[in-house]
């Protein structure tokens, strides 16, 4: 009798030990696509052009209250041009859907996907992930800072390495004014 109370015991004490030591699991969380927001702004030698795009569906994932993955979905279709309007604003939209560009009525989404998470400091992270544009992933880093439930990004994207080069100096000679350039960048805004 004695050596089965010990043993129930030591049982009882290793198991909540055991517990008491395992890691925090890992919870996702749904961002809110309808209050997120991502901004575009690119660049071309007589000036810029910035506009919106919406996120179809993300979550970020997390350990405890550090940052360790994110997947999210673009709804490419959306690409909105905001710093011009009417014939202008049309014009640009269409040319970005096109297959100079996006090629949005065969590649309807883009996506990331967290490959790596490192802690920067409180509350920031570096993070490379797998970005994928008109079917072709590439790897980029960036930087993501999470206040509450509120989490930035900003990203600088070499739109040439999804094969958009409409525009680009970098493929096409005497283009001079003409000439867009290679990266854009991308700010984002996230609720969860």
């Amino acid at each position: 009798m004695k050596k089965g109370v010990t043993s129930l015991v030591f049982a009882l004490v290793f198991g909540f030990t055991a517990t008491a030591t395992e890691p925090i699991t890992e919870e996702t969380k749904a961002v809110k696509a309808d209050a997120s927001k991502v901004t575009w702004k690119a660049y071309k030698v007589t000036g810029s052009h910035y506009g919106s795009i919406s996120l179809k569906e993300g979550n970020l994932v997390f350990d405890g209250d550090k940052l360790t993955g994110g997947n999210f979905v673009v709804d490419m279709g959306t690409i909105s041009t905001e710093d011009l309007e009417g014939e202008s604003k049309g014009k640009l939209d269409g040319h970005l859907n096109s297959p100079d560009f996006f090629d949005t009525a065969n590649h309807g989404t883009s996506t990331l996907k967290f490959t790596e998470v490192t802690a920067s400091g409180k509350n920031a992270y570096k993070v490379t992930g797998d970005l994928t544009i008109k079917g072709i992933t590439k790897s980029v880093n960036f930087d993501v800072s999470i206040y509450g439930s509120k989490a930035t990004a900003n990203l600088k994207v070499d739109r040439t390495a999804f094969d958009i080069k409409y525009g680009s100096g970098s493929f096409f000679d005497n283009l001079g004014d003409k000439a867009i350039y290679d990266e854009f960048d991308l700010v984002v805004d996230l609720e969860f």
